[in-house]
């Protein structure tokens, strides 16, 4: 089943001193590219919480958002005093500079950086890790649900657009044997006009020598073999386990290889426009498929 690398899920554990909240997203990314956020001194278990989410997800750019709250009656900050007293002698120097009063309310004060600190209490230990767990693994496991309902929303457009290019394979295969036919028709009577006052006369061995020429040159009989076959390896990977996003973008590729070539060799107005069609879905297709883990 297709997983979508965009996302969203939350989890919440409780325990007997703490509560952990956990809400992660995600986007696609060529590669995993996970980032924590949250307060520095809870990420003291941040190499258990990436490999646990290296150990579900294999693609995209993860953000995780950590809140912790004590039940212990420990405050997880405390007011360094002494970066305190040194903001509020400042103020007061400057204060009697300017012959102004100095201030009384300290509400200010007590958002300069390096006033208000994590404390020591607010730091996660191995202890904690069991609860740090449990909420992260709800919060994967709600993110997962959250990716197979992209997955399946993208599969069913794959599944309408490779019927579109079967579609236009098919119409190539079928017009392809009336581009020599009319090519032929067309060459024989240029053929015949320029001889017309002439005593030449047209050598059928010489016009079908030309026509094989060119069905030779604009046979794409194996381009359309290859193209079937790559829409059917696509949908194989649709309904694979595990992560198929890079195999899908290279077969899309070579789709787009083929139906070029089929374009390039084909010389044929008709086949040129279903080529246009048929390069549209594949761009699609490659579009939708950037999304796929």
């Amino acid at each position: 089943m297709l997983l979508s690398m965009t996302g969203i899920g939350g989890g919440r554990a409780d325990g007997e001193h703490l509560s952990v909240s956990v809400e992660l997203r995600s986007v696609n990314n060529r590669h995993l590219k996970i980032s924590i956020r949250g307060p520095d001194a809870y990420l003291a278990l941040e190499q258990n919480v990436e490999k646990l989410i290296r150990s579900r997800i294999t693609r995209g750019s993860v953000q995780l958002q950590l809140r912790v709250e004590r039940h212990d009656g420990r405050s997880a900050y405390s007011i360094d005093c002494d970066v305190l007293c040194a903001y509020l002698a400042e103020l007061r120097d400057a204060a009697q500079a300017a012959h102004l009063p100095a201030p009384s309310d300290m509400t200010a004060v007590l958002s300069l950086p390096g006033v208000v600190v994590e404390s020591g209490c607010a730091v996660l230990e191995e202890s904690d890790w069991p609860i740090v767990r449990e909420a992260l693994e709800q919060a994967l496991e709600n993110l997962t649900e959250f990716r197979r309902q992209e997955g399946r929303a993208m599969a069913d457009e794959f599944r309408s657009l490779c019927g579109v290019i079967e579609k236009y394979t098919s119409r190539v295969a079928e017009r392809s044997p009336q581009v020599v036919e009319a090519y032929r028709q067309r060459l024989h009577v240029r053929v015949a006009e320029l001889l017309k006052n002439t005593a030449g006369e047209v050598n059928d061995a010489d016009l079908v020598r030309e026509v094989g020429l060119f069905a030779d040159r604009s046979d794409v009989n194996e381009e359309v073999t290859r193209l079937t076959c790559h829409v059917e390896q696509f949908r194989e990977l649709m309904e694979s386990d595990g992560p198929a996003g890079r195999r899908m973008d290279f077969l899309c590729q070579e789709m787009n290889r083929e139906v070029n070539t089929i374009g390039s060799k084909a010389n044929d107005v008709e086949i040129a426009r279903i080529v246009v069609d048929a390069k549209a879905a594949i761009e699609r297709i490659r579009e939708i498929v950037q999304n796929v883990e």
